[in-house]
């Protein structure tokens, strides 16, 4: 465990790594990050019954424009694809590649694009945007935490930084279920999704 000193003393390098200076010009477009797909995810649950069951989209590009000190020029872009939709069950992937819940032939995407984030608490911000599935856009507030920032101890001249969003959707909302899944309750509305960063930017 680090001492308390040297926790804030890496938060506040981490900090000044995000924003890269301190002079910042109204409309300036924050410090870009790359995405580490290799130690980053897109996770979701959803109830069968009474179970919630698990799952993950193996495959999706995201964009992240991010400084604490210029949340006006910070901006999220993540789109999704749909067909990489992974339960651990072939037949039930399958089944919601098809048009009773994706229809992924069709819309073979889902995308998120920011257009405000804002500050609500000490590394705690939510981004306001597009969430879209399907045919369906729909403005939503996706709640994120930065976990935190330090150097990257085996990349020179590189900082790391980590990011933890929540949130929670009706896939009724956005059409996804048809028939008897909308009828019953076998299939759940309300979709968990958990979604965790890991981002690099060269100094």
């Amino acid at each position: 465990m680090k001492t308390l000193l040297t926790l804030a003393l890496t938060l506040t390098l981490g900090f000044s790594a995000l924003a890269g200076t301190n002079d910042h010009h109204s409309g300036d477009a924050a410090p870009t990050w790359t995405v580490d797909s290799a130690h980053s995810s897109v996770k979701f649950n959803i109830r069968h019954f009474f179970t919630p069951v698990p799952g993950t989209f193996d495959s999706w590009t995201g964009t992240i424009h991010f400084d604490p000190e210029n949340l006006e020029g910070s901006k999220i872009d993540v789109s999704i694809d749909v067909a990489s939709v992974n339960t651990q069950n072939e037949r039930r992937d399958e089944h919601l590649r098809d048009p009773d819940f994706f229809e992924v032939a069709t819309w073979p995407s889902m995308t998120f694009t920011s257009s405000e984030i804002r500050a609500v608490g000490e590394n705690q911000y939510v981004a306001v945007g597009e969430l879209t599935i399907r045919d369906v856009t729909k403005e939503i507030e996706l709640p994120f935490t930065l976990l935190g920032v330090m150097d990257h101890p085996m990349r020179e001249n590189t900082v790391v930084a980590g990011f933890e969003a929540n949130t929670t959707v009706s896939r009724l909302e956005y059409g996804v279920g048809s028939g008897n899944f909308v009828q019953t309750t076998v299939v759940g509305d309300e979709v968990n999704i958990d979604i965790f960063l890991e981002v690099t930017r060269t100094m």
